[in-house]
């Protein structure tokens, strides 16, 4: 039986992307699906094929020879995950024989021989390397070009999620392949672009955040939301990393710092969603007086697993743990179920959760989202992994609407001296480079990448210096008029007073004659 959902293109390439023509585009959410392998309690539990023991011929059995086999050991493990291809793989198979066994799940039915259709799978062979490949590398490209991107692990306790995203320093995982590409683009571009990077790193636990990199501040902080920003957290700190180095000296305290604990079903058992977040803020430097800053967001993020309480045998604050977890992972499931039935417009109850309302624009705003659902092929995870699955299945059905996050910011008059100081610096720069270039017979012909941006550089001077000419020009033009109104001022005073020195002239003569007449 072959699950809903067609086949989709390669995990790098946005196939599934739709461009409205108001400068969004659409783009499906890429769920990949990575089988763990098993551990070596499990691989003690798997049956052990029949062994042929060849005794030889001999004298007492000559007539009735035969080879005989040791028998098959007891089944208490199988092996409920095969991966066919790249693209799909086959959930509790009937057995190679063609019989159909009875589970070892919890629902104890027959074989379901269910085929889901997924944009990656990855095989228990599989590596560090090739599921970042497939599945994140992707996102640096939107990332560097603007557009918010997040990636998270999905799946039940012990199925491999932090070991995916975290990695061992032997075999580091997403976060660290990430990381070192970005500050490799950064370093690439650092000649044509300024590029400031800041991260974050929390966890979500018993539905209270808390701050990874910031641990003194025990109390919980609170989670903020508008048009502009999407969901901020009020209080988070945020850190300048030089270097991929420091990225992981910060990721090693707050994973110190991270709550974790030891279950049946895990030992170390992640028992928090743990949220990094890393801002990235890019400005041409051959930029005028008018500069396109272009910001984006990328999201890795650590999901806690789903856990029963039979399974992992919690009691007391581990199973109150439990419980909020799989609580916020419902509330998680709803919401992609909502986002999926888009026929009937449902309202998805992003509130239900501070997971959730954390993964708003991630599941269905502006953001381009991949999804790693981690499953164990052991069929003592049956349920979970049958569940993970269906709703992996779903998730593939989910669109968002993505848009570069780009605005023009204008420099203001006062910073006028500032910017031609920087452009100046810029052209001094490229001239050292110039220089350094030409050969020892005779003048060689510069690059034209370097004689592009010397151009710009020195255009850019001139127009913030012509620029300068036109803002002072009202200002020439404001104190000429002024000094030509105070001329016409001390004119007008002057002939005033000589105009009131005649008038009362003309009143005492006129007061003389008055009185002269009238003796």
């Amino acid at each position: 039986m072959l699950s809903s959902g067609a086949l989709r293109g390669p995990a790098n390439s946005h196939a599934d992307e739709k461009t409205n023509g108001k400068g969004s585009s659409e783009a499906a959410i890429l769920v990949a699906v990575r089988v763990r392998p098993f551990s070596a309690q499990e691989r003690a539990q798997l049956p052990r094929p029949p062994q042929p023991t060849h005794f030889g011929p001999t004298a007492r059995n000559l007539s009735t020879y035969e080879d005989t086999e040791t028998p098959a050991s007891a089944p208490t493990l199988r092996k409920v995950v095969h991966t066919i291809d790249d693209h799909v793989l086959v959930f509790d198979p009937p057995a190679e024989d063609g019989t159909r066994q009875s589970t070892v799940g919890a629902s104890n039915r027959r074989n379901k021989d269910i085929r889901f259709v997924f944009d990656r799978v990855y095989g228990e062979e599989s590596t560090q390397q090739e599921v970042y490949e497939g599945t994140t590398r992707g996102l640096l490209d939107s990332v560097m070009g603007g557009y918010n991107a997040t990636v998270f692990a999905y799946g039940a306790t012990g199925c491999g999620k932090t070991y995916t995203i975290s990695g061992s320093p032997e075999d580091p995982g997403v976060i660290f392949l990430t990381m070192r590409e970005l500050f490799e683009r950064i370093s690439a571009a650092e000649d044509e672009r300024s590029v400031d990077v800041r991260l974050s790193y929390l966890e979500v636990y018993n539905e209270t955040i808390r701050d990874l990199l910031a641990p003194e501040n025990v109390q919980g902080l609170a989670l903020r939301e508008d048009a502009q920003q999407g969901v901020t957290v009020a209080g988070l700190s945020e850190h300048v990393p030089s270097g991929v180095d420091q990225v992981l000296e910060l990721m090693e305290r707050g994973n110190a710092n991270r709550t974790m604990s030891a279950t049946e079903a895990n030992a170390v058992s992640s028992r928090s969603h743990a949220v990094l977040q890393v801002h990235v803020r890019q400005r041409p430097k051959a930029s005028g007086l008018q500069t396109d800053v272009t910001t984006a967001t990328l999201s890795i993020i650590d999901l806690a697993g789903s856990e029963r309480a039979t399974v992992a045998r919690n009691s007391g604050t581990r199973l109150r743990e439990g419980a909020n977890i799989n609580r916020s992972l419902l509330a998680l499931a709803n919401c992609i179920n909502a986002l999926c039935d888009a026929r009937t417009k449902r309202h998805v109850p992003y509130r239900d959760s501070k997971l959730t309302r954390l993964l708003k624009f991630s599941l269905g705003g502006n953001c381009r989202t991949v999804m790693i659902t981690c499953v164990s092929p052991a069929s003592t995870f049956y349920e979970e992994t049958h569940n993970t699955l269906k709703y992996a299945n779903r998730a593939k059905n989910i669109t968002t609407k993505v848009v570069r996050n780009t605005r023009t910011s204008e420099v203001h008059v006062a910073q006028y001296q500032a910017r031609l100081r920087e452009q100046s610096e810029e052209i001094r720069r490229l001239q050292r480079e110039l220089a350094a270039a030409r050969g020892a017979k005779g003048r060689v012909v510069a690059q034209p990448a370097e004689v592009r941006r010397q151009t710009q550089a020195a255009q850019v001077v001139q127009d913030i210096r012509n620029r300068v000419a036109r803002a002072y020009a009202p200002i020439r033009d404001a104190q000429w008029q002024c000094t030509s109104n105070a001329a016409v001022a001390r004119w007008f005073s002057h002939h005033a007073s000589a105009l009131r020195g005649w008038r009362e002239q003309f009143e005492t003569l006129f007061q003389e004659q008055h009185v002269q007449g009238d003796e």
